[in-house]
């Protein structure tokens, strides 16, 4: 059967409570709705990391879509999945590009090259799956290793919106009205209003700081004039990679948390539709390589599977395929729109910031999750040691110089937590 074949289903099958499998397909008009929900769904954090990088929103949206396509091609159209903007290269870019926090980033060449670096190396690691199979990824990165790693990059970031993102008390406390607009969506809401928790809280902040300041001149105006100037339609602005050791070597270990959330993304899907998706895991770290090699060669970010569309999937019971086809092309549009980037670009800075807390927050606390998903155990001294160690080695920014290379704090716990794990492991 050919990819872009599914199985027909009536609309009466999700009324009896039934599940779409990835092969089958609801009527065009009601698939066609599904996928408009999962780009609602990738949106807020799509648009969120490019924006943190300083990269341009629209090219991030475009490449999403397009990445999304690759990785459907390159599965046979097998597993249900959208790519969205990876938050693990945030820390990273930052870092090799030197980005202050605010508008273009000025070095973004730098950052691409480092980008398609990881994105080979990703594909490499997919073609050594097909090879030999995964048990060799779960022995070097156990759920200790991969939970600290995925924490330290989100302790990594944090003195980004603290330090850079306010300039004054105003702006602080609009961080603060943010982040605490965003978690009382995340408890008081249900649904999918639940699940659009970040973008539905930098909205309702956005409006209060536009009250404000727009309304009561207590900080710098919201200035919408770029939206009112811009066209609907347009090409984005491309950018080209530059090829920097450094700044490759900082940022192609972002592999390992890439690998690690792909995997998880497959699991959970086995485990959602029942059917075991094992013998896909090489193609679907091949597809998400090469998705981020083709983003990096145009200007866009690193991108990844999305647990907010596994999320989707979860309460829909619907693991189509054909909805992440429509998601990709309404993706690729709005891609084309600069009137939509300027809506991007005129929010506050210090919404952003509050925003940004929350999130790199969240990231943190991912990594712990996932040694209470995988009940680590730290009463063994050798976790304990690994976790301690690499949690400190991250968020102090360890840094180690080869010569001329410098390894920072999220490449130093990377390796560290790797290496370190391996030779507490060894057996006496």
């Amino acid at each position: 059967m050919s990819m872009f074949s599914w199985t027909p289903k009536g609309a009466e099958v999700l009324q009896q409570g039934g599940v779409i499998a990835p092969d089958e397909r609801l009527p065009w008009p009601q698939t066609a709705v599904m996928g408009m929900q999962h780009v609602i769904a990738m949106f807020g954090a799509t648009v969120l990391a490019p924006i943190l990088m300083g990269f341009d929103p629209n090219i991030a949206i475009l490449m999403s879509g397009i990445g999304t396509l690759i990785f459907f091609l390159i599965t046979g159209g097998k597993v249900p999945s959208y790519l969205g903007s990876s938050f693990a290269f945030i820390g990273v870019v930052i870092a090799a590009s030197a980005y202050a926090g605010k508008g273009p980033n000025t070095n973004l060449g730098v950052a691409l090259g480092g980008i398609i670096a990881c994105g080979v190396l990703y594909v490499l690691v997919g073609l050594a799956v097909q090879a030999v199979g995964t048990r060799w990824i779960e022995r070097f990165m156990p759920p200790v290793v991969t939970g600290a790693v995925v924490a330290v990059i989100g302790l990594n970031l944090a003195g980004v919106p603290v330090k850079n993102m306010a300039a004054g008390n105003f702006d602080a406390w609009m961080q603060l009205v943010t982040f605490v607009c965003v978690g009382l969506v995340a408890v008081l809401t249900r649904g999918m209003a639940q699940r659009l928790l970040i973008l539905i809280g930098l909205i309702a902040a956005s409006v209060i700081y536009a009250v404000l300041t727009n309304g009561l001149g207590m900080g710098k105006p919201m200035d919408l004039s770029g939206v009112a100037n811009a066209a609907w339609f347009g090409m984005p602005g491309f950018s080209s990679p530059v090829f920097e050791a450094n700044a490759m070597l900082l940022i192609a270990p972002v592999v390992i948390i890439l690998v690690a959330e792909n995997l998880g993304h497959l699991k959970a899907v086995t485990a959602m539709t029942g059917r075991n998706l094992d013998a896909s895991i090489g193609r679907a770290f091949i597809g998400d390589g090469v998705a981020t090699i083709v983003s990096g060669a145009a200007g866009g970010t690193g991108v990844t599977t999305y647990a907010e569309n596994i999320g989707v999937m979860a309460a829909t019971k619907i693991y189509s395929t054909a909805c992440f086809v429509v998601a990709a092309l309404i993706a690729i549009l709005l891609g084309f729109s600069p009137k939509f980037g300027a809506v991007i670009q005129a929010i506050p800075l210090p919404v952003m910031g509050g925003v940004s807390i929350v999130v790199f927050g969240l990231i943190a606390v991912a990594g712990a999750k996932i040694w209470v998903d995988n009940r680590v155990d730290f009463a063994d001294n050798k976790n304990l040691i690994v976790a301690a160690i690499t949690l400190v080695l991250g968020t102090g920014d360890f840094t180690l110089k080869f010569g001329q290379f410098a390894l920072g704090g999220i490449g130093t716990a990377t390796f560290g937590a790797i290496l370190l794990y391996a030779l507490l492991n060894r057996k006496r």
